[in-house]
């Protein structure tokens, strides 16, 4: 059995073709997609329609509900909450409203068993969208913060945007990175991918190319607000 996760596409459609391009050479069973589908890049209605053509498991993330409801106080720094509302309008208005209310109706996590191997994925942590669970977490903050679910044998979320694997006491702990805005220095989309057979498990994390400066060169002559930052934040593939 061969799994996929992907996370964090963040309007970025052309990282996310990449992405479903490798995937398709890869044999894989079941795709999975931990949420923050539309928000900060220029094609948010684009990213929901080919994330709804798949045949996929699909949870929400924390940008999924900026999309619905907007930025809100605590939730960033207090002098990025206009800014990033003002990204949450544009998108807002370019996507239509069927597709906000499938991002508004989306569960908010995943729990399967494949071959004797219980999986739990979510998009941040299991009880919020908006924790951030850093890969220089001790091994204790892990257990507390992500492995709630004793029954589970593997954890994956994204939200950090930064992939890594972790071994913990036995258990996995993985994070998928982020198809659309990575924030690990590499300016690579990336993906996790879990091999399960005769109850041994393989994991790994894989990363594609696209054409970013293509890609740049869009966002800087659309009319999306903060078009300097989000081009930034993709060269540098750094926050």
């Amino acid at each position: 059995m061969r799994l996929a996760f992907i996370s964090d596409i963040h309007g970025n459609a052309q990282a996310l073709d990449s992405v479903l391009k490798d995937i398709e050479k890869r044999n894989i069973d079941q795709l999975f997609v931990l949420g923050d589908i539309s928000y900060r890049g220029i094609d948010p209605q684009r990213s929901v329609d080919m994330v709804r053509k798949l045949d996929a498991q699909v949870i929400k993330g924390n940008a999924d509900e900026w999309i619905v409801r907007g930025v809100q106080d605590g939730e960033v720094p207090e002098e990025s909450i206009k800014g990033m509302n003002e990204e949450k309008d544009w998108s807002f208005s370019n996507m239509t409203s069927e597709s906000v209310n499938y991002l508004r109706d989306l569960p908010e996590e995943i729990n399967e068993e494949y071959e004797g191997v219980n999986i739990h994925a979510f998009h941040a942590t299991p009880k919020d969208l908006f924790e951030v669970v850093l890969p220089t977490e001790t091994d204790e903050g892990m257990n507390e913060r992500l492995m709630a679910n004793e029954v589970a044998d593997i954890y994956i979320y994204g939200h950090i945007h930064k992939p890594y694997i972790r071994h913990i006491g036995g258990k996995i702990v993985i994070n998928t990175g982020s198809v659309g805005l990575p924030f690990d220095g590499l300016a690579q989309p990336s993906y996790a991918i879990v091999d399960i057979e005769d109850g041994g498990v393989q994991t790994s994390i894989v990363r594609t190319n696209y054409d970013l400066e293509q890609l740049v060169e869009g966002v800087k002559s659309s009319d999306y607000p903060n078009k300097n930052l989000l081009s930034k934040l993709l060269m540098d593939a750094s926050v």
